[in-house]
């Protein structure tokens, strides 16, 4: 399952929508070629996933990604168009040459590195949370086991939980109840109603939803699969990678990545700094 773990269904089609402008060129970040003849910086992205991406109550852009596209923009003093796509329609996107960047959450492997290259900006796995009542009753190393756990359907938290399964019959204690959803939402609610003790999501998911929740879910603290997340660029494009990768060391630099991620409850999941992958040994574990 990737743009990390996400389970996609109802994206719209590609609409492009020019959220703002930008002066104040920032003279260390250059400009690639597209946005040197355009004036503007054309960004795909599905809109559809808060806290990264969304349309808020009144129709407007939002989210991280969108926050940090804006400052890019700024950086090169460019228009900001956020293209609307479905997520599986990026990569062949980008391949084509129908857009240079699909700011997403990435994760990188070996297939998508034929065809896309990746400037890492973020850091994920996947993790559990629980009502607050019932943080104590998850111990050891192996806290799932014997709990009714909550997944949507098809990703890779559906696939963990098996794997975490026979983890627990292989120690000798009581396996996972689970069940499968087919919207986030839903496992929310049944987290709250009490017929699942834990849901496990995307850990950046489940913080945004700590957050929202108003206290009403914790995220617990061991994180499974952990791995760096980037936004993708065509593959070889070096024009675009120096850019993505030199706005956002400057924001890095001057505290606005961090700041970008604290407002939305994703502190934790920063980086040390952006980088390019462009193979599978260039992926920092940190």
């Amino acid at each position: 399952m990737n743009r990390y773990l996400r389970h996609w269904a109802g994206l719209g089609l590609a609409v492009g929508v020019t959220a703002w402008s930008f002066g104040a060129i920032a003279a260390d970040v250059p400009k690639s070629p597209e946005v040197a003849e355009t004036g503007t910086l054309v960004i795909a992205n599905t809109l559809d996933y808060a806290p990264f991406e969304y349309l808020d109550a009144d129709g407007k852009q939002t989210g991280i990604i969108v926050e940090l596209a804006g400052e890019v923009a700024k950086q090169v003093g460019a228009k900001l168009d956020i293209q609307r796509t479905p997520f599986p329609s990026m990569i062949p996107g980008l391949a084509s040459g129908r857009f240079k960047i699909a700011w997403e959450t990435f994760s990188a492997n070996p297939d998508r590195l034929k065809q896309v290259d990746f400037v890492m900006f973020l850091k994920a796995g996947i993790a559990a949370s629980t009502s607050p009542d019932k943080v104590a009753s998850f111990t050891g190393d192996q806290p799932l086991c014997g709990k009714r756990v909550g997944v949507s359907a098809g990703t890779a938290s559906d696939f963990l939980v098996d794997k975490l399964n026979e983890a627990c019959k292989a120690a000798g204690l009581p396996a996972i109840d689970k069940s499968v959803f087919n919207a986030s939402t839903d496992m929310v609610q049944a987290v709250l109603s009490d017929r699942i003790d834990a849901r496990l999501d995307d850990a950046t998911a489940s913080s945004y939803f700590e957050v929202t929740s108003g206290g009403k879910l914790v995220v617990l603290p061991q994180l499974y699969d952990v791995a760096p997340l980037g936004l993708a660029v065509a593959k070889g494009d070096k024009g675009t990678q120096d850019m993505m990768v030199a706005a956002l060391a400057a924001m890095f630099k001057d505290g606005t990545y961090q700041k970008v991620l604290d407002k939305y409850g994703m502190g934790k999941y920063a980086i040390q700094e952006p980088y390019l992958v462009d193979s599978m040994d260039k992926l920092r574990q940190e």
